[in-house]
Parts: C-alpha cells; sequence; structure tokens
C-alpha cells in the first residue's frame, strides 16, 4: 500500500544528518527509490532528473541546500536505477500525465503537503503538471534544461518545426521505429553517452561520472518507457487508461500560478537559447527567467551552484 517505506541504505542515525539516505516507499503504481537528505523540520525539497540521466545530476546541488536547511528528496523516475513498478501489468507508460501523477503519488506517500519542486527533461515536465494541476501542493517551482513551461502540446506535435530544431530531435523521430528500440536496447550506454555529449558540448565530464549514472539504464523498463515516452508525445501510440483524465486536463495547456524560476543553459544542445522565454505566457505567476553561459543541457550536474540558488530563492 501506498506509504510503506523501505531502507535501501543506511539506516537513520548511521550517517552524518547532511549525508544522503537511499530508501524506498510505495507510491501509486510504484515502489520509488529515492536518496533524502536532512530532517523533515526542514524545508521540503524535491529534485527531478531527465533522460538520460538519474540522481547524480544532483550530487553536488544536494550538499548545498542541505546547508541551508532543506528536506532534500530526489527520486529515480520510472524506468530509471532500483526503482520498480510494482504490478507486471501496469503499462509501462513514459506519457507525461504518468509523471505528472508519479510525482503527486510521492508527495502523497511521504506525506509531504507542499515543496519546492524542481526539475530539467522529463523531471522538470514532472514538476510543471504538478504545479499546474495542483498548485496547492507546490511552494515555488524550478524549470530547467528545455521550456519553462515544460508541459507537452500533443495535439500540435506533429507541426513541422524549423529544419535545426528538427535535427537536434533526431534521436526522438529515431525511437519511433523498431529499429529505435534496438538500438536502445543493445546499445543504451553508448547512445546515452553520445547524448550526453551532444547536449552539453562544454560540458568535460570523464567516464567515471557517466558510469555512475548508466547503471541506471540497466532498469529491466527502461527500454520500454523511454520508447513509450517519445512515441507517445507525437501521438504515435495510445497512452495508459489510467491517468487519461489527466492527459486531456494537460490538451488544455493549463497555466502555471506558483512562482517559477526557469533556467536555460546557452550551450544547450536540445533548445537553443531563448524557447524557455517563449514560454512566459503560461506562467501566470511570479516568474524569472535566467540564461546561464557554456552550460548545457544537464543544468544541476554542469552549474550545481546556479540550480541551487534558484531552489533556495524560492524555499
Amino acid at each position: 500500500m501506498s506509504g510503506t517505506f523501505f531502507y535501501v541504505g543506511d539506516a537513520p542515525g548511521t550517517q552524518a544528518e547532511e549525508a544522503a539516505v537511499l530508501k524506498q516507499v510505495e507510491a501509486g503504481v510504484l515502489r520509488v527509490a529515492y536518496e533524502e537528505t536532512g530532517g523533515p523540520s526542514g524545508s521540503p525539497v524535491l529534485l527531478l532528473h531527465g533522460f538520460p540521466y538519474d540522481v547524480h545530476a544532483y550530487g553536488d546541488v544536494t550538499p548545498l541546500l542541505g546547508a541551508a536547511g532543506c528536506h532534500v528528496i530526489t527520486p529515480y523516475l520510472r524506468g530509471f536505477g532500483p526503482t520498480r513498478f510494482l504490478s507486471p501489468d501496469t503499462p509501462r507508460s513514459g506519457q507525461q500525465a504518468a509523471l505528472g501523477q508519479d510525482l503527486r503519488a510521492l508527495l502523497d506517500a511521504l506525506a509531504i503537503p507542499r515543496a519546492v519542486l524542481a526539475g530539467y527533461d522529463w523531471g522538470g515536465r514532472a514538476a510543471c503538471i504538478v504545479a499546474a494541476l495542483w498548485p496547492d501542493r507546490v511552494r515555488g517551482l524550478v524549470s530547467g534544461g528545455d521550456d519553462g513551461y515544460n508541459i507537452q502540446d500533443i495535439a500540435g506535435a506533429t507541426t513541422p518545426q524549423a529544419p535545426e530544431t528538427e535535427r537536434r530531435l533526431w534521436y526522438q523521430y529515431y525511437f519511433h521505429t523498431e529499429r529505435g528500440r534496438a538500438g536502445l536496447a543493445q546499445h543504451r550506454h553508448a547512445l546515452c553517452k553520445l547524448l550526453w555529449q551532444l547536449w552539453s558540448p562544454n560540458w568535460r565530464f570523464d567516464d567515471a561520472t557517466y558510469a555512475q549514472t548508466a547503471v541506471s539504464f540497466d532498469n529491466p523498463d527502461f527500454v520500454e518507457v523511454v520508447i513509450h515516452s517519445y512515441r507517445h508525445r507525437y501521438g504515435v501510440v495510445p497512452g495508459d487508461p489510467a491517468v487519461e483524465d489527466l492527459e486531456r486536463r494537460l490538451a488544455a495547456q493549463p497555466r502555471i500560478t506558483v512562482p517559477t524560476i526557469a533556467l536555460h543553459g546557452a550551450a544547450n544542445g536540445v533548445l537553443a537559447s531563448g524557447g524557455s522565454e517563449q514560454q512566459r505566457h503560461f506562467c501566470a505567476g511570479a516568474y524569472e527567467h535566467r540564461v546561464i553561459p557554456t552550460v548545457g543541457h544537464n543544468l544541476p550536474q554542469e552549474a550545481p551552484q546556479d540550480f541551487a540558488n534558484a531552489v533556495l530563492a524560492l524555499t
């Protein structure tokens, strides 16, 4: 049942208060693995990673937030790392409504009534969805990596974009094919490493840094969740019936009313700088757009201080 806790790492009290502890909790359709730093008396912050990354993206952000007194929760998303589906019958969906529902279920399971949500890529999308649909659960939003407003317009997704934008999205169209599915399954580590290099051209990460994240791609549901995500967003495949009501609400492109800081790396290899600013009209509350020079797509790992500063501005 939701809210059942499991310790995976050291039990409480065996590490310093600031050290991250790996735990698991049943939340919705998942047993979510997450890292926790700080105690429940701190200001709650949830950090959400994207594709193809994992919780290590926040390895240098978390200590900064912990030192400021935050209670930091960093989950592995569905299909990544130790997070697992509770039932073999649950569709391995990667659609946006499922990601948003996962995040809300995690807040409920951890009994967190209201938090700052911060993420990028898939994680930023989940955070935006919760902020838009359940604003009473969100103290502030940090949305980074692509769009400040990171909720997909699936109905308009078939409209061709500028050729340069289409070139940057080659991997998405690749995943629409069975060749792409097989390529991800057979070469997931090499393919995802290539995406890191293309999306963050100024980031000189080493093999050890990549390896500590790449193990998360060995999750048994990784391929199915990723392929479904990139097919559903273009209307190529149906979604999970259990979240279709949420998907219909998202089709209306609901506005975000909570205080929002949009972060964008000037060297983002997925979306050219300026894309976030174009989403301003979807944010009806206080809004700030920050561009970080030379930084690419993986904002928290490339610019941890800037990411932490944005979170702390909303706590």
